[in-house]
């Protein structure tokens, strides 16, 4: 992780939990490869790749990060903003992890098939960041 924005870079040495500021490290670098976006901090606590556009019926409107992450004490959260369902397959076989409508929880990165989850992000952001064609 050499090239990591300062602040990113200090919400990870931030992290108390060694083993969730080594999985911080490795979600850097599998979702900068998934997005083929930097790292940068989303909102307070959360690293984000990437933007997305959202529009509800209701009329709400805005921009969020397209993948994001973070490691917070319980377990790490990966934002899954297309919602949890669509990976459903790929995430039957991701290893331990528990989920709530559009994030997915992991308590340690080592016990879980790394490649399914670099595939969940990947479809997960090139689902939010696809062009709308009207």
């Amino acid at each position: 992780m050499a090239d990591v924005d300062p602040e990113v870079r200090k919400l990870i040495d931030s992290v108390e939990n060694p083993v969730r500021r080594r999985d911080a490290e490795t979600l850097v670098e599998l979702m900068s490869r998934a997005t083929g976006q930097p790292a940068r901090i989303a909102y307070s606590g959360i690293v984000g790749f990437g933007t997305y556009h959202y529009h509800y019926e209701s009329g709400r409107q805005g921009d969020a990060p397209g993948a994001g992450f973070a490691p917070r004490k319980p377990a790490t959260t990966i934002y899954l903003n297309d919602g949890v369902a669509a990976h459903a397959d790929e995430l039957e076989h991701l290893g331990p992890h528990t989920t709530g409508v559009g994030c997915l929880y992991v308590k340690d990165l080592e016990q879980v098939d790394l490649d399914a989850l670099e595939r969940v992000v990947r479809s997960s952001y090139e689902a939010l960041t696809r062009p709308v064609v009207e």
